[in-house]
C-alpha cells in the first residue's frame, strides 16, 4: 500500500475500533465478547469518506503550507476526525492521557461513546471543533462565517449529501456572494455523496453527474466530481482534485468538490444473515451491532477489523507507524491545532465607543434602535482596520431603524446587481439576506473564530433559528467546561420590531416566544434584556458587546418614545438589572398598597400610563413602580448568578405586597423565572396572550389585557384594603377602554386620549 492508503487505513481501523471496543484494541489476542463495549455508538458510513478527506487536506497543507480549519458537517462521523487528531498529535498536546502510544491509543478508543468519556459526535471537547453537525444543515454557513475577514485562512467544509436536503444548506451555497475575496479567505465545499441517509437513498446520491453540475454551476460554483470508486487509485484521484481547487481558488466562479464514495467503504459485503452492509444504509451506524451476543457476527466484526492488518500499522509499543505521522503537517498547521478553531485565544476587546456622545435628554422622545444605530456606526468605524466586528440581519436594518450604519460601512455583496441598487460594496460588513439561517451560521463561525457580532432580527422571526441557538448553547455550555478553550464574545441578538408594534403587519408577526425558549438554557450561558428607552439600550449593548461566552437577548422599541433616564441613572438601573422608580411612585414607595412592575418597552409606557389614571382615579392608592431590565434578576440567586437576593427582591417588590407585572412577552416566561421566590401566587403577570390581528396599538394591547386601563383596573382590585372601592375604580377603567376601542374601530385610529398621552417627570 502507499503512504496514504495506508494512513487511510490506520484511520479506518482507529474508526471501528472506537464504535466497537472496550478492550484488545490492537487485537494482538481473538477477538471475544468482553472486549466488545455493552453499547456500540456512532456512525460507521461517513467514516472511511471523512478519512479521505482529512488525509487529502493533509498532503494539501504539507505541499502548500496552507492554514486550514475543518468544519464537518456529518457529526456523527466523530471517530474519524479523532482517529487523525490522534495520529497527527493534536489530541495528545491538551490531554497527555491521549499520547500516541498503546496506553494513549487504547484510552481514545476506551472514551468514545463512553460515560465521562467522548460524545457519539463531534463537540467543544475535541480539539479543532467549531461546529458539532449535530441538527444538520448549517456547515457551510459557518465556514462562511470562518472565512470572513481572514484572507490567510482556508476552511474546507464537509458537507453530507444527508444534509445537503436541508434548507439551510440550500441557501448556503449562495454565500460566495457575500464573502470578499480581498478581505476574507476561502471556503471549499466539499460535498460527501455516499448515497445514503439513515433508511434511503439521498437526493443528491441519486442525481447524475450532468445534473449535479448543472445544479451547482446554476449557484456560481465550478464542481469538479470526484468518483473514488472508479479510481485506481482513491487517493491520488482526491489529492489532484485538491490540487486542482487550491490552483483555483481564484477563480471567478469558486472551485467546490463532490465526493462520491460507497457508503461504509471498508466494512463487509453483508451480515452473516445476508443483509448488504457496505454501499447501503445499513453501513449508517453501527453494521454488526449485535456482534457481542451473535458469534457469526463476532467472526464477521474481527475479520472486518483485521483486514486493516493493524500489526503493519502499529508497532509493538502500540505508536503509529514512523510513514504514517510523517504524512501529517506540523504545530499549527495540523488540522485540529489550528489557531481559529480555539478563536478566543485570537480575540481583543472591541475599543467600544463612549456613549455620552449618543445618549438622549429626558423629556426627548426618540426610536431607540436609531440612537443604538449611531453608537454602532462609530463601533463600526472604529474597527475598520481590525475587521472584527460585524452585523447580521434578514434585510430588515433600515425598517428596524438601524440605517446609520450603513454610513460606516456597506452591505456585504460580490455579485452583479444589474439593477439599481444602494449601499452594495464587497467590503461591507453588514451582512443582510432573506435567511436567518445564514445570518445565524454567519455569527457563529465568526465568533468562534474570535471575533465580534450583532444579530438584529424581527422579533417574531428570530425563532426561525431556535434549533440553531439550541445547539449554540450546547456548544458554550460544554466549551465553558474544556480548560484549554478561550471564552469567545458573545451572541447578540437585538430584537426589534416587537410584537406590541406589530399590529399594523398583522398576526403572523407578533411573537415573542423567543425569550421563553432562553429560559430553556443553562444558567451559565443565557441572558434576556428589556431596555425601557434610548440610553438603557445603549448601555445594554455596550456591556453585551464586552461580554463573552454568553448569549444575550436584547428586545429594544424602533418607534420613537419616551426617555425614562438620563445616563447616569441608566448606568445604575443596568448594572442592578431592576429598580424601584421613585419618581413614578404615588404615595408612600415604602408601603405600597400594589406594586406595579413592567418589563419591556410598550409594557413601561403602559404601566407609567396606567399610575397617571391611578392618581386620577384612585388618589389614595398607594403605588410603589418597578422596571426590570435584566429579566433574569427576578429569579433566586440560588438558580442564576444574575439573580436579586432576598433582600434585594424585597426592596423592589415587597414580601407580601400584591404586584402587577406587565411584562413584554408572554406572561409564563415570568412565572418560570419567578420559581422558587417566596408566595409567587402574589404576581398578577399580563402579557402577550397570542390574541393579535391587524388592528390599532389600543386595541392589540386591549384585546391581550396590556393595557394601562387594564394594568389599573388590575391595580386597585388586587391592592390591599381595595377590595370594594376597587371594584367599582375598576369598573370605570374598562368602561373607558371599552369607549376608546370602540372610537378606534369607528375612526380607523385610536384616539388621542390614548396617542397623545405624555408623562412629564422622569429620573435624573
Amino acid at each position: 500500500m502507499t503512504a496514504p492508503a495506508r494512513y487511510r487505513a490506520a484511520c479506518d481501523y482507529l474508526s471501528v475500533a472506537q464504535i466497537y471496543l472496550r478492550d484488545n484494541v490492537l487485537l494482538r489476542e481473538p477477538l471475544r465478547p468482553e472486549h466488545l463495549k455493552p453499547r456500540p455508538l456512532g456512525h460507521w458510513g461517513t467514516c472511511p469518506g471523512l478519512n479521505l478527506v482529512y488525509s487529502g487536506l493533509n498532503g494539501l497543507v504539507r505541499r502548500t503550507g496552507q492554514r486550514t480549519l475543518l468544519v464537518t458537517g456529518p457529526g456523527h462521523g466523530a471517530p474519524a476526525v479523532h482517529a487523525n487528531l490522534w495520529l497527527e498529535g493534536t489530541h495528545a498536546d491538551v490531554d497527555p492521557a491521549l499520547s500516541p502510544d498503546g496506553r494513549g491509543l487504547a484510552e481514545l478508543v476506551r472514551r468514545f461513546s463512553w460515560p465521562g468519556g467522548f460524545p457519539s459526535h463531534l463537540s467543544p471537547e475535541v480539539p479543532g471543533v467549531i461546529h458539532e453537525g449535530g441538527e444538520l444543515g448549517y456547515a457551510l454557513a459557518t465556514a462562511f462565517g470562518a472565512a470572513l475577514d481572514d484572507p490567510e485562512l482556508l476552511v474546507a467544509c464537509v458537507v453530507g449529501d444527508g444534509e445537503a436536503e436541508t434548507g439551510p444548506t440550500a441557501a448556503s451555497w449562495h454565500c460566495p456572494r457575500f464573502l470578499d475575496p480581498a478581505t476574507g479567505g476561502r471556503v471549499l465545499p466539499i460535498l460527501h455523496l455516499n448515497g445514503y441517509k439513515i433508511a434511503s437513498p439521498t437526493v443528491y446520491g441519486t442525481m447524475p453527474d450532468e445534473q449535479l453540475t448543472a445544479y451547482f454551476t446554476g449557484c456560481g460554483w465550478s464542481p469538479r466530481i470526484v468518483d473514488v470508486a472508479a479510481a485506481d487509485d482513491p487517493d491520488a484521484a482526491w489529492a489532484s482534485a485538491l490540487d486542482g481547487a487550491w490552483a483555483d481558488r481564484d477563480a471567478e466562479r469558486p472551485p467546490m468538490l463532490v465526493l462520491r464514495s460507497p457508503k461504509g467503504m471498508g466494512a463487509p459485503d453483508t451480515d452473516p444473515g445476508g443483509t448488504p452492509l457496505a454501499g447501503t444504509f445499513h453501513a449508517h451506524q453501527v453494521p454488526l451491532e449485535h456482534a457481542a451476543d451473535d458469534p457469526a457476527e463476532l467472526a464477521a466484526l474481527e475479520h472486518w477489523l483485521r483486514s486493516y492488518r493493524p500489526e503493519e500499522l502499529f508497532g509493538a509499543d502500540g505508536s503509529p507507524a514512523g510513514d504514517l505521522t510523517a504524512l501529517a503537517p506540523e504545530g499549527d498547521l495540523r488540522l485540529g491545532s489550528v489557531p481559529q478553531a480555539n478563536g478566543g485565544r485570537l480575540r481583543r476587546d472591541l475599543p467600544l465607543p463612549p456613549l455620552e456622545k449618543f445618549a438622549v435628554g429626558l423629556g426627548t422622545e426618540v426610536s431607540a434602535t436609531a440612537t443604538a444605530g449611531e453608537w454602532l456606526a462609530e463601533l463600526m468605524r472604529a474597527t475598520e482596520r481590525r475587521r472584527d466586528f460585524r452585523v447580521v440581519c434578514p434585510d430588515e436594518l433600515e425598517s428596524n431603524n438601524l440605517g446609520a450604519l450603513l454610513s460606516a460601512t456597506s452591505r456585504a455583496f460580490t455579485g452583479e446587481t444589474g439593477e439599481y441598487a444602494e449601499h452594495l460594496a464587497a467590503g461591507g460588513r453588514v451582512m443582510e439576506v432573506l435567511s436567518e439561517h445564514l445570518c445565524q451560521g454567519w455569527l457563529q463561525g465568526y465568533l468562534l473564530t474570535g471575533r465580534h457580532g450583532l444579530f438584529p432580527c424581527y422579533e417574531a422571526f428570530v425563532s426561525i433559528v431556535d434549533g440553531m441557538v439550541n445547539q449554540y448553547a450546547k456548544f458554550l455550555k460544554m466549551s465553558g467546561e474544556v480548560p484549554w478553550r478561550a471564552p469567545v464574545a458573545s451572541l447578540n441578538y437585538l430584537l426589534t420590531s416587537d410584537g406590541w408594534r406589530q399590529e399594523h403587519n398583522g398576526y403572523s408577526h407578533q411573537g415573542p416566544g423567543f425569550i421563553n425558549a432562553m429560559l430553556t438554557k443553562k444558567e451559565g450561558v443565557a441572558r434576556v434584556y428589556l431596555p425601557p428607552d434610548a440610553n438603557t439600550l445603549l448601555v445594554t449593548l455596550r456591556d453585551c458587546l464586552a461580554s463573552t461566552g454568553l448569549i444575550n437577548v436584547v428586545v429594544a422599541g424602533k418607534q420613537s418614545g419616551p426617555q425614562w433616564l438620563d445616563l447616569d441613572a441608566a448606568e445604575r438601573h443596568c448594572r442592578a438589572g431592576a429598580g424601584v422608580w421613585e419618581w413614578a411612585c404615588t404615595g408612600d414607595p415604602g408601603r405600597p398598597d400594589v406594586v406595579l412592575a413592567c418589563a419591556g418597552t410598550t409594557p413601561t409606557v403602559e404601566t407609567l400610563a396606567a399610575v397617571t389614571l391611578l392618581r386620577e382615579r384612585a388618589p389614595a392608592l398607594r403605588v410603589r413602580v418597578v422596571n426590570v431590565v435584566d429579566l433574569l434578576t427576578l429569579a433566586p440567586s440560588r438558580r442564576h448568578p444574575h439573580g436579586m437576593d432576598e433582600r434585594e427582591f424585597a426592596a423592589c417588590f415587597g414580601t407580601g405586597v400584591p404586584v402587577v407585572f406587565a411584562f413584554h412577552g408572554y406572561p409564563s416566561a415570568v412565572h418560570e423565572v419567578l420559581h422558587g421566590r417566596p408566595r409567587p401566587n402574589r404576581f398578577h403577570v399580563h402579557g402577550y396572550l397570542e390574541e393579535g390581528t391587524t388592528t390599532t396599538p389600543l386595541d392589540l394591547l386591549a384585546d391581550n389585557r396590556m393595557s394601562r386601563y387594564d394594568l389599573a383596573a388590575a391595580a386597585v382590585r388586587h391592592a390591599a384594603g381595595w377590595s370594594s372601592a376597587g371594584g367599582a375604580v375598576a369598573q370605570g377603567l374598562l368602561r373607558t377602554r371599552k369607549e376608546l376601542v370602540a372610537r378606534a374601530y369607528a375612526d380607523g385610529a385610536d384616539p388621542p386620549e390614548f396617542t397623545e398621552w405624555r408623562w412629564s417627570q422622569c429620573s435624573s
